[in-house]
């Protein structure tokens, strides 16, 4: 055995988008880290779709920033274009989305990770935990080096026994031909840790100059881009490229309908199961065959580069169909094909092995985060890590771990979702998944989360400083707006007619008036007599907090009700097979979960209301009795 590892606080096992943040997230809090990867040129590597953000992805991108974390500062660095989606809807789902260029964005954040103190980046392949006393206190990579830690965090995506499928052909492989990792997946399920295999695919790729972009539809980015990190002030110099619209056509159906016997999907070649969110185009056609076109975008995946990324058209298709539907389709008739899609098998670890802190229930000081708990997408890993990171820092600070509510934040739904309900195939994040959509906006994610992150250490005191700044300023602006009354001159009329809203007949508050849908705060702003000096950021949280105010308080007395559940807390060592009344399935998936809350496990498969109100009394009764034993 090579003992020349080194000794650390926290060891970080994969440095893809959750390990980027879980390693920064953990040295900014001041722990002695190391992220070990297994090639340093893959460093926040976008083995699929060269973008950030979307609906729901979007919002946790905002809330790892305001925790903090680096994923919204390094697309706002390395963007090629900047789009906010769903903008004639309202803001509660209002998303941002970035195309990306890869390469950039990769090396971005791999000079970020070396530029950042208390933090070590090395290459190697970890094969082995070392697990002592039913703690996991280090790591040993292939080479045999031996590295001891107090805390590590596993965020493997998709390399653990990683398995690239392309029509007839298979071979071990991680994302892009990288190399998988087969002997940790093995190791893991010797510790006795429960494994599941999952299913993701990526689309071909083509070369610029043989697309003829007049049969496609422009998709450019925004005029006035708006930006991720509530620290950004303005993106890169470079003109922003534009994305390009097609379709599917009906040759291209038919030659997926003809081709289906060599579709590793309808074969039985994959064993895993893939995301019903994100399906392959041969999976689209079987189950929308009533569709007679989908979507297709093509998007650029860098500036000093002429591949292009096929969006919608994900396959694992062999290479010569491959081409053939790419041909079918306006647009492409003479595209040349740079690399060919695929799908790709691993493993992932069933999440409800996990406490909401992101620590395995089995071993102590073993937290895993992203793709490897099932979960799809940059996004939702890039969360997860932030929030394992924090955790594995505050357990090595021997602190509380960091929870977030569902109430609290997009990735508070996510890791709920994840460690109570688990998932069945690969978990994507949507805005429909969150019951309190109108809180969680992508416009108030510092409001939500800034102060969490100053706590622990993340932001600091300056920016800490410009955000209580903010929030002071909103607050006294909706003060005196309900101050300020206007009366019903002719000024004040024409800016009312100007907006399309009903005249005033006496004095009125200019909080009445931007309460109705025609009244912006522009118009508020021709109102005043002195204007606010507020910069847009602010005067967009005045308007939606005005606007909002009824539905917002109405979900705020939601969470108060529900968060007095989440009060009640759950003894870790409460055997639910004594539980006398409750049911044989809610005793199985209470004892699967052990959930740290009644609300928690209120939102479990399989536990009635009935069940919860047997586990109250039992509670109480329980509480009573270790009271009195002193």
């Amino acid at each position: 055995m090579n003992y020349a590892g080194g000794n650390y606080d926290v060891i970080v096992i994969g440095a893809g988008h959750a390990g980027c943040e879980a390693a920064l997230a953990s040295a900014r809090m001041g722990c002695e880290t190391m992220l070990l990867t297994i090639n340093l040129d893959m460093v926040a590597f976008m083995p699929c779709n060269p973008s950030i953000g979307g609906p729901a992805k979007g919002h946790v991108v905002r809330e790892i920033d305001a925790l903090g974390g680096e994923m919204g500062r390094n697309i706002d660095k390395t963007y090629i274009q900047m789009r906010m989606l769903n903008t004639g809807k309202g803001p509660a789902v209002h998303a941002l989305r970035a195309q990306a260029d890869k390469f950039s964005y990769q090396h971005m954040m791999k000079e970020t990770i070396e530029r950042t103190d208390h933090l070590t980046l090395r290459q190697g392949m970890v094969e082995q935990l070392i697990v002592e006393d039913g703690s996991c206190v280090g790591v040993i990579t292939k080479t045999g080096a031996e590295y001891r830690a107090k805390a590590v965090v596993l965020t493997t995506g998709t390399y653990l026994r990683g398995k690239v499928i392309m029509g007839e052909l298979m071979y071990e492989s991680g994302p892009n031909n990288q190399q998988p990792s087969v002997k940790l997946s093995e190791h893991l399920r010797e510790l006795g840790l429960q494994l599941v295999r999952f299913k993701t695919g990526t689309p071909p790729r083509v070369h610029k100059d043989t697309i003829d972009f007049s049969k496609t539809e422009i998709q450019p980015g925004d005029a006035e881009p708006k930006f991720f990190s509530y620290e950004t002030k303005e993106g890169p110099e470079s003109e922003q490229l534009p994305c390009w619209l097609t379709y599917t056509s009906g040759e291209t159906h038919q030659i997926i309908s003809d081709n289906l016997h060599r579709a590793p999907m309808f074969s039985g070649a994959i064993e895993g199961t893939g995301p019903r969110y994100c399906p392959s185009i041969e999976d689209k056609i079987v189950r929308f065959s009533d569709k007679p076109k989908h979507q297709i975008f093509l998007e650029p995946e860098g500036r000093n580069t002429s591949e292009y990324y096929v969006q919608g058209l994900s396959t694992s298709m062999p290479e010569d169909v491959q081409l053939n539907i790419l041909r079918s389709i306006p647009g492409l008739e003479k595209v040349e094909m740079m690399r060919t899609g695929y799908a790709i098998e691993y493993d992932a670890v069933v999440p409800t092995q996990l406490w909401p802190s992101l620590e395995t229930k089995l071993i102590k000081g073993l937290f895993t985060a992203g793709q490897i708990n099932g979960t799809s997408g940059y996004e939702e890993a890039a969360g997860q890590g932030i929030m394992a990171g924090i955790n594995a820092a505050r357990k090595v600070q021997e602190k509380e771990p960091v929870i977030l509510e569902r109430s609290q934040g997009y990735i508070g739904v996510l890791i709920d979702d994840l460690v109570t309900k688990g998932t069945s195939e690969p978990y994507r994040l949507l805005t429909s998944r969150a019951e309190y959509r109108l809180l969680l906006r992508h416009d108030n994610a510092d409001l939500r989360l800034t102060p969490i992150g100053y706590d622990i250490g993340l932001i600091p005191q300056e920016r800490y400083d410009r955000f209580v700044d903010k929030k002071e300023r909103v607050e006294a602006e909706i003060k005196r707006l309900a101050e300020v009354k206007v009366k019903p001159d002719e000024r004040v009329q024409a800016i009312l007619d100007e907006a399309g809203t009903a005249m005033i007949t006496q004095g009125t508050d200019v909080l009445s008036l931007l309460r109705r849908p025609e009244v912006t705060y522009e118009h508020v702003d021709k109102l005043l007599e002195e204007p606010s000096g507020l910069t847009d950021e602010m005067k967009e949280q005045v308007e939606i907090q005005v606007k909002y105010s009824g539905y917002i308080e109405k979900q705020l007395l939601q969470v108060e009700r529900l968060r007095k559940m989440e009060k009640k807390r759950i003894p870790e060592d409460i055997e639910y097979h004594e539980v006398h009344g409750l049911a044989n399935e809610a005793k199985q998936r209470l004892s699967e979960i052990r959930p740290i809350s009644i609300g928690q496990a209120s939102r479990i498969s399989g536990v009635t209301p009935a069940d919860i109100s047997i586990l109250l009394v039992y509670l109480e009764h329980y509480n009573r009795v270790t009271a009195a034993r002193g």
